[in-house]
C-alpha cells in the first residue's frame, strides 16, 4: 500500500517528552481528580469559538454540531480562533519554560554536533547523507569509489581529486523557502541526472525537480505539481511519474523524456476512486511497474509493452530475478497450494505469461510465521517476517530449486540473520545494488541506538558499519558483544565487533495483556533500572493501531529525559496495525477492539505496579490520536494526561466527505459511511460525537497544522472546543491547542527546531534517501 495514503507521520518520535511533567503539576485541577495546584488565573482563561446552528443527518438519524463551520478553512473566524488558541496554549505554558529550557539542554547535549551515514555503494559511487555541523537538514552527497587497486585509484585521484559532490542540500531549500519536506528521490540508473519531489508549504503537493549532476544546474521547465512516485527507465532518458487528482489521490502515470520538447506521455489513469496509483523499478532496473492500492489489494502493469496483471484481492511486491523470472509476494488465493497458510505467500512466473494461472508456487510462511516484504538480489532473495510475534530479517539462495510443490520458507535453509535482541526493528536500507551480496538494514530497539549493519548473505557474515552517537552516557564507553536468537551463526563473526548496549541501565521487556474477548496483546515497557521500582512511577503510553503498520519501537534519546526522571514508556501493539490477521481485526466493524486493547495494557501498567494510578499519560499520532480519543471517552478516568498530535477526531463527519483526501481510500480501514451498520459503529467511536457532558477529562496538549491535507486542522479544532463545552468545566481549562500555522502533517522536522514546544516531529535522517519508498 501507499504510505502516502496513510493519516500517520513518517516516524514516531517523542520530542514533546519535556512538556509531560508540566501536564501532571503545572495547574492541573479538576473535580474528581485531587487538585495539585490553584486554579488558572483570569487572564489566562481560553477562548470560545462561535456557534452556528448545523445538524447532520444519515441513515435517518441526526445531531447537531455547532463546530461544523471550522472545516471551511477559508473562514477568518477559524484563523482568529486558531491564533486565540496558539496564545493561551503559550499563555498556559509560561511556567514551564525553566523546565523546557532544562530538557532542551539536556536533549540537544545528547546529539553529536554533526552526523553522517556511511557510504552505501551503487555502480562506481558511493552515496550518503550527513548533517552539517550547526545545521538543521541532511545533506545528498556521492563520491567516486577506489575499489579498483592501487593504480586504478591513483588515477581516478588525479582525475577527480575524489572529490566529493553535494547533489541535494535540504538547507539550502529550508532557508529560501523556510520549509522543506523533500518526499521522493530518484538517481538515474546512469547517474547523471537527480529527480525528486518538493513541499515547501507542507501541503503535500509536491513539485516535481529535475537536476543535471554533470553541471549541477536544474533542468528548468521539469516542474510538474501533485507529483508521488518516480521512476527512471534503465536507459536513463525516461522518468516517470504519477500525478495526483483534485483529492490528492496518485491516478495517473506520466513518462517525460529527457532532451525533448514533447508532452510528457498518459500512460495509465486507475478510475477506480478507492485506489492509488505507484509507480516503481523491478531491482535490475529492466522493468517498470505501476502498481494500483487499495487497502486490502493492489494490481500491477508491467511496462514493456504493457503487461496486465489484475486481480481482485491481490497484494504483491515483484521483482526481476534472472533468466526473466518474477518472484512475487502475495496473498492472491491459489487452488494449487497444498500447504495451510495464511496472508502472503512466496509465487514466481514467467515474464511472458504473467496472468494468474501461470503462477507457480514456490513458498508458505510455515506454522507461527507471517511474511511482511521481500527484496530480491541476483544471488539471494531477502524476506522481512514475523516469528511468533517478533520481526526477523532471513536470506533464501537463488535460484530456488522448485520441485512443482509449495516448501516451507524454514525448508529452503534460510540463514536468519542475528539481531542484537528479540525487541529490535529494523529499516533497510537503499539497498539499490541488485548484483550485490550485501544487505543494509538500520537495527533499532528501545535500549539499543540505531545500528547500520552489513549482512553477507554469501559468507553469512554481519559486520557494524555505524552507530548513533549518544553524548554525555558512561554506558556508551562499555560496548557489548552481540547476542540474538540467531547465535548459532555468531561463530562466524568476528569477536572484536562491538556495539552500544544501555539494557544494563535501562530494561525493556514484553509482556503480553489479555484483552476484552481474551486475545494476548504484546505490550513493550520500558524503565530505568536505577530509578526504585515501588508502584508510584509517572508513565506514557504509545499506540497506533491503524493501516497495519507496526508502532515504531526504535531508539530514542529523547527518552532519557523522562527516564532518568522514573519515567516508565510503554508501548501497545493493539489490533489494526501489524501483519494481514492482526491488522484486519481492528479495521472496519472490528475497529473497536483497537480501543479496548489499548484501554487493557493502560490498566495493566497500573494493576501490575508498573505506574502509578493517576499518572499514566497517552500519546498518540493522526490516527493515533482517533485511538487515544475515542479510548479517552470509554475510559476517561484512565489517564491523567494525554498528547494528541495532529489527531484524527472527527471520523464521522470526515469519512461523510468524499471529496476530502484519502476518505474514500479509508472505507476498507475504518468502514463505507453508506453501509448503515458500518457506519453506525464509526459513529459509535467517533471521539469528537462522543464526548461525555459533565465528565472530567485528561488534561491534554493537541497539536495541529494549518495545511494538513491528511488531518484538516478542523478535526482537533473542534475537539477541542468542544471538550471546553460539554465537559468538567474545570478540567477543560487544562485542554489546550497548539496549531502550526505554516506547516503541514510533517511539520518541518529539522535536528534542533522539533525540541522547541510547538514542533512535533523529529527529522526523518534515515526515511529519505536516493532509495527511500515514496512518503
Amino acid at each position: 500500500m501507499l504510505s502516502s495514503t496513510l493519516r500517520k507521520p513518517s516516524l514516531f518520535s517523542f520530542p514533546f517528552a519535556r512538556l509531560l511533567p508540566a501536564l501532571f503539576s503545572s495547574s492541573f485541577s479538576s473535580c474528581k481528580r485531587r487538585s495539585l495546584s490553584p486554579f488558572l488565573p483570569s487572564p489566562f482563561k481560553p477562548p470560545f469559538p462561535k456557534k452556528i446552528p448545523t445538524t447532520i443527518s444519515v441513515h435517518g438519524s441526526s445531531w447537531d454540531d455547532p463546530f461544523h463551520w471550522m472545516s471551511n478553512t477559508a473562514d477568518p473566524d477559524l484563523l482568529h480562533y486558531l491564533d486565540q488558541e496558539n496564545s493561551y496554549a503559550e499563555a498556559f505554558m509560561a511556567d514551564t519554560q525553566e523546565l523546557q529550557r532544562t530538557l532542551f539542554s539536556e536533549m540537544k547535549g545528547r546529539m553529536p554536533p554533526k552526523v553522517s551515514t556511511p557510504p552505501e555503494r551503487w555502480g562506481k559511487w558511493l552515496y550518503y547523507q550527513h548533517v552539517p555541523e550547526g545545521k538543521e537538514y541532511p545533506v545528498l552527497c556521492r563520491k567516486l569509489s577506489c575499489d579498483d587497486g592501487f593504480l586504478g585509484s591513483f588515477f581516478k585521484y588525479k582525475r577527480h581529486s575524489l572529490k566529493v559532490e553535494t547533489l541535494l542540500d535540504w538547507n539550502e531549500i529550508a532557508e529560501q523557502y523556510g520549509y522543506v519536506n523533500i518526499g521522493t528521490c530518484r538517481i538515474s540508473p546512469d547517474h547523471n541526472f537527480l529527480a525528486y519531489t518538493l513541499d515547501t508549504r507542507g501541503s503535500e503537493l509536491f513539485v516535481l525537480q529535475l537536476k543535471d549532476l554533470r553541471t549541477g544546474s536544474m533542468i528548468l521547465g521539469s516542474e510538474v505539481e501533485g507529483v508521488l512516485s518516480l521512476a527512471w527507465a534503465s536507459d536513463s532518458n525516461c522518468l516517470f511519474y504519477t500525478l495526483c487528482d483534485e483529492n490528492q489521490r496518485p491516478n495517473r502515470v506520466f513518462c517525460r523524456k529527457l532532451g525533448t520538447d514533447v508532452v510528457d506521455d498518459l500512460l495509465f489513469t486507475e478510475n477506480d476512486l478507492s485506489c492509488c496509483v505507484d509507480i516503481t523499478s523491478t531491482k535490475d532496473g529492466k522493468f517498470v511497474t505501476i502498481n494500483s492500492n487499495s487497502r486490502i489489494s493492489s494490481e500491477e502493469d508491467f511496462k514493456n509493452g504493457l503487461w496486465l496483471v489484475r486481480n481482485v484481492c491481490l497484494v504483491c511486491n515483484t521483482f526481476r530475478a534472472p533468466q526473466w523470472l518474477f518472484y512475487i509476494l502475495t496473498n492472491a488465493p491459489m487452488e494449487n497450494i497444498s500447504l495451510a497458510t495464511e496472508g502472503y505467500h512466496l509465487v514466481r512466473c514467467r515474464a511472458e505469461k504473467l496472468s494468474l494461472a501461470n503462477w507457480q508456487d514456490i513458498a508458505v510462511p510455515g506454522p507461527g510465521i507471517t511474511l511482511q516484504d521481500m527484496d530480491m538480489f541476483h544471488g539471494h532473495l531477502v524476506l522481512s517476517l514475523c516469528k511468533e510475534g517478533l520481526p526477523m530479517l532471513c536470506s533464501i539462495s537463488m535460484p530456488i530449486n522448485f520441485n512443482g510443490q509449495a516448501d516451507y520458507i524454514e525448508d529452503l535453509n534460510p540463514w536468519f540473520f542475528p539481531l542484537p535482541s528479540t525487541l529490535c526493528s529494523f529499516l533497510p536500507g537503499s539497498n539499490h545494488d541488485f548484483a550485490s551480496s550485501v544487505y543494509r538494514v538500520v537495527v533499532s530497539s528501545p535500549v539499543v541506538p540505531d545500528l547500520i549493519v552489513d549482512y553477507d548473505m554469501v559468507k553469512q557474515r554481519f559486520t557494524f558499519l555505524h552507530q548513533e552517537e549518544v553524548m554525555g552516557l558512561a554506558t556508551s564507553n562499555n560496548p557489548s558483544r552481540i547476542q540474538s536468537d540467531g547465535d548459532l551463526h555468531l561463530e562466524k563473526v568476528e569477536t572484536s565487533q562491538k556495539w552500544t548496549d544501555l539494557s544494563e541501565t535501562y530494561s525493556c521487556e514484553r509482556q503480553e495483556v489479555i484483552s476484552h474477548d481474551g486475545v494476548l496483546i504484546p505490550l513493550t515497557i520500558l524503565y530505568s533500572r536505577k530509578v526504585q521500582f515501588s508502584g508510584n512511577s509517572p508513565g506514557l503510553i504509545y499506540g497506533y493501531g491503524a493501516y497495519g503498520e507496526v508502532l515504531d519501537k526504535g531508539w530514542c534519546a529523547d527518552h532519557i529525559s523522562l527516564l532518568d526522571r522514573g519515567w516508565v514508556i510503554a508501548y501497545a501493539d493493539v489490533r489494526g496495525g501489524g501483519d494481514t490477521t492482526w491488522h484486519q481485526a481492528g479495521t472496519r466493524m472490528n475497529k473497536p477492539n483497537s480501543f479496548h486493547d489499548f484501554a487493557a495494557c493502560a490498566i495493566y501498567l497500573i494493576s501490575e505496579g508498573y505506574v502509578r494510578k493517576n499518572q499514566l499519560a497517552a500519546i498518540g499520532c493522526s490516527a493515533g490520536g482517533l485511538l487515544v480519543g475515542a479510548t479517552i471517552n470509554k475510559y476517561p478516568d484512565l489517564f491523567c494526561a494525554a498528547i494528541l498530535k495532529v489527531p484524527f477526531l472527527d471520523i464521522s463527519n470526515t469519512m461523510l466527505d468524499p471529496s476530502l483526501p484519502l476518505t474514500i481510500l479509508d472505507y476498507d480501514e475504518f468502514g463505507d459511511p453508506n453501509i448503515q451498520a458500518e457506519f453506525e459503529t464509526i459513529h459509535s467511536y467517533s471521539p469528537y460525537d462522543n464526548i461525555l457532558p459533565g465528565v472530567c477529562y485528561p488534561s491534554t496538549l493537541v497539536t495541529a497544522s494549518l495545511h494538513d491535507s491528511r488531518v484538516g486542522v478542523w478535526e482537533a479544532a473542534k475537539w477541542v472546543a468542544k471538550v471546553r463545552e460539554k465537559t468538567c468545566p474545570n478540567c477543560s481549562h487544562l485542554v489546550i491547542l497548539n496549531t502550526n500555522m505554516n506547516g503541514g502533517h510533517f511539520s518541518e522536522g529539522g535536528r534542533l527546531k522539533h525540541y522547541t514546544w510547538q514542533e512535533e516531529f523529529k527529522d526523518s535522517f534515515h526515511s529519505t534517501s536516493l532509495g527511500s519508498s515514496d512518503q
